[in-house]
């Protein structure tokens, strides 16, 4: 079982129920899946990029992207419905514990120049979307063999997170370091 799994079960919700008050396990915060998105800007011309694009995010989920297409054209971006444009994947489960493990403890460490993680990055809903500049801060990728360093999208999707509040404190109990804002107790 996932490090993470076994820390949210025994530490990490009686914690939340208490701090929030909640009175139902169920009730309690959690997170559903994390989707993580890599655009592709550039793979309608070149067949390595996404060749490499997915094999790099494959090794930094350990599991298979979907390739993304546009659904509709666009002219000013020289893009025509159905192609590619991206790829993405869904964790779940262990896995999802493994990489919210991984990018916690092992990349957002290796970030250069990091000050903190910006906590307003929440949507109405209580989800969390994290942007990563560079793939090369995971040390699955091979520095040697990336062709150009892309970024990508990490959502959290977090349920019973009504408020931004209750998914903050979730995910800092996970041990997301979010910056302080100035004059504003963040989190």
């Amino acid at each position: 079982m996932a490090r993470l799994k076994d820390k949210y079960r025994d530490e990490i919700r009686p914690e939340l129920m208490r701090e929030l008050g909640l009175k139902n396990l169920l009730a309690v915060p959690r997170v559903d899946k994390i989707v993580v998105n890599m655009g592709l800007g550039d793979a309608y011309t070149d067949a390595k990029i996404l060749d490499a694009g997915m094999a790099e995010l494959a090794a930094i989920t350990g599991q298979k992207p979907k390739v993304t297409r546009a659904r509709k054209s666009i002219s000013g971006f020289k893009l025509r419905a159905g192609m590619v444009v991206g790829c993405t994947v869904t964790l779940r489960g262990d896995r999802m514990y493994e990489f919210m493990d991984r990018l916690l403890n092992v990349a957002i460490p290796r970030i250069r120049d990091f000050r903190g993680i910006p906590p307003d990055s929440f949507d109405g809903w209580g989800s969390f979307t994290l942007g990563i500049r560079e793939q090369i801060i995971f040390p699955e990728v091979v520095y040697d063999n990336v062709l150009s360093p892309r970024g990508f999208n990490v959502t959290f999707v977090i349920v019973n997170g009504n408020t931004v509040e209750q998914s903050r404190a979730l995910l800092r109990a996970f041990g997301m370091p979010f910056r302080k804002l100035e004059g504003v107790a963040a989190g």
